[in-house]
């Protein structure tokens, strides 16, 4: 099977597309290089480089390369930034996928793979440890809250564009199901970390973090830290993927380890790490952040059989050291 991987230079789908090519399949890329890199990517995979925006340059893909399946990752994913220009934002991430959409509809591929997102699509939860959010009123969920963690069937309810643009594509997910039926699997993964990720890029604390550690560079942390989060490992998103592609099933998939983290406590490991001895800054939290999200992974493993299977010290560990090679080497 000759798999399209959208984002494919970027720092999940660069690892998807390694996992795919470990499992036997053929493998074609489409990304823009706004955040990917070729350096991601195996030589000898192609890659076209074009914005999902490009109408007519993915339909030239489609009568290129005829893939029988699509694996969505291509976005903008950083949900300050979605709340400063939500115009760009529903642009590449709605339309974009609506472009996919009719196209894999017109070429009857068998499977759409949809990356969306469990830290932003159900937006703010109820702790069951209320002291959690003790002091700390902006961040108290509204009554009506669902309670962490969030499953499958928590009612979503996004606090930022980035969040609602992704929720939106899988409305539109689900009704090419329905009138065209489109085989598909949506994963909302939670914080995903690990090598390639772009401390300057890409959105993500893990990679901020133990950029500035490395290089012995001021930090800060937004609000008091204690927000909690669900820090999931690049290589078990990766296999999340290719378990979804090799599914029957249709459905939405919860991808995280079930577990929270604080970003203090994340920080203090980071240190340790990369033996990092500044205290950080504190800064205002942003609008659209959440207080607390993490994701009850239960049905992906009893329907696709996935868990995650490296724990948070473990994936730290791996990225450090390879952020430390990447340093050395660049």
């Amino acid at each position: 099977m000759k798999v399209l991987v959208t984002g494919g230079a970027g720092f999940i789908g660069s690892h998807i597309v390694h996992w795919l090519r470990r499992a036997g399949y053929e493998v074609v890329t489409a990304d823009n290089l706004q955040t990917g890199k070729r350096a991601n990517l195996p030589a000898d995979v192609p890659l076209y480089e074009l914005d999902i925006r490009d109408q007519a340059g993915l339909a030239d893909l489609f009568a290129a390369e005829r893939p029988q399946a699509v694996v969505h990752q291509a976005a903008l994913a950083n949900v300050r930034e979605s709340m400063e220009d939500p115009i760009t934002y529903a642009e590449v991430n709605i339309i974009g996928t609506l472009h996919l959409l009719e196209l894999v509809k017109d070429y009857n591929c068998t499977k759409f793979i949809f990356a969306s997102t469990g830290g932003a699509v159900y937006g703010e939860g109820s702790f069951p440890n209320r002291k959690a959010v003790e002091g700390d009123e902006e961040g108290r969920p509204s009554p009506g809250s669902p309670s962490l963690p969030f499953t499958e069937d928590s009612r979503p309810q996004p606090k930022d564009n980035y969040g609602a643009n992704k929720l939106s594509c899988e409305h539109y997910i689900e009704l090419y199901n329905q009138n065209y039926d489109l085989p598909y699997v949506i994963l909302r993964y939670a914080n995903v970390y690990g090598p390639r990720q772009d401390a300057n890029g890409e959105a993500g604390v893990v990679a901020i973090f133990t950029g500035a550690m490395l290089s012995d560079q001021a930090t800060h942390i937004t609000g008091d830290g204690g927000q909690q989060r669900d820090f999931v490992y690049v290589d078990d998103v990766a296999r999340a993927n290719i378990l979804a592609l090799n599914s029957e099933l249709s459905g939405t998939y919860n991808v995280g380890t079930g577990f929270p983290t604080d970003i203090n406590t994340l920080y203090r490991q980071l240190a340790d790490l990369t033996g990092y001895g500044r205290t950080p800054s504190r800064l205002p939290r942003p609008a659209g952040e959440v207080r607390a999200t993490w994701l009850n992974c239960s049905k992906a493993g009893q329907e696709l059989g996935w868990e995650a299977e490296i724990d948070l010290s473990e994936g730290l560990r791996r990225t450090v050291e390879w952020a430390r090679t990447a340093a050395v080497t660049a």
